[in-house]
């Protein structure tokens, strides 16, 4: 497929995402080769990466967090303003990963969907269960995937409740005793944050290895 069609392809594409008619997206990739097995892996890809930027976020919050901890002297209002950026930033990426999550849930639905309406197609008994077969098998990796990725995404919250908390704080009472208030929040985050990393490692492995099973 050449570039050109793949753009026109997304332009044709972009605007039934937006109408809200699933079933004429995909219809539409698949006029120009693209099968939503393709798009799924493609959107697996997708969530990982978005995942990955994820857990960096989260870490360079928490560095900022630790250094406001060592705070001892300076402007601390340039304090508050860096860790209200990676507040922000950290709650972008959050935002992200949910929606690239709900993008692979939605397209696994109507492959899964797709693929079980066409078993019935078959004529031959052994293909038939053969495909059967492989639909479970694909859909047991699918579903231990998505509750990786579901499990380390509830994990985002509560952290990003505990940045949000500490940046307001600190919004309000921008002098040194603030900073000796919220020594206490430094363990809970960290805590939080090393949970939060290694259940999306997990789901990266997850995907990682769906990824491979789908090619």
């Amino acid at each position: 497929m050449t570039l050109k069609s793949l753009l026109l392809g997304a332009t044709l594409t972009t605007g039934l995402m937006l109408s809200g008619c699933q079933s004429a997206y995909y219809s539409a990739w698949e006029k120009l080769g693209v099968e939503k097995r393709d798009i799924m892996v493609d959107r697996v890809e997708n969530a990982k990466e978005s995942q990955e930027e994820a857990q960096e976020q989260f870490s360079s919050a928490l560095e900022e967090f630790s250094a406001l901890m060592n705070f001892d002297g300076g402007e601390l209002e340039d304090v508050y303003n860096d860790l209200n950026d990676e507040y922000q930033a950290s709650k972008s990426a959050a935002e992200k990963v949910s929606s690239r999550i709900n993008n692979v849930e939605s397209v696994a639905d109507a492959l899964f969907d797709e693929w079980e309406d066409e078993l019935e197609s078959y004529q031959s008994a052994s293909l038939r269960r053969e495909s059967e077969a492989k639909l479970r098998e694909t859909h047991t990796r699918y579903d231990s995937m998505l509750t990786a990725m579901r499990r380390a995404e509830d994990k985002m919250e509560p952290v990003l409740q505990a940045l949000e908390d500490n940046v307001l704080y600190l919004k309000h009472n921008l002098n040194a005793s603030a900073i000796g208030a919220l020594q206490g929040e430094l363990s809970q985050m960290q805590g939080d944050i090393s949970s939060l990393i290694e259940d999306m490692n997990s789901a990266i492995s997850e995907s990682d290895a769906f990824i491979k099973s789908m090619k």
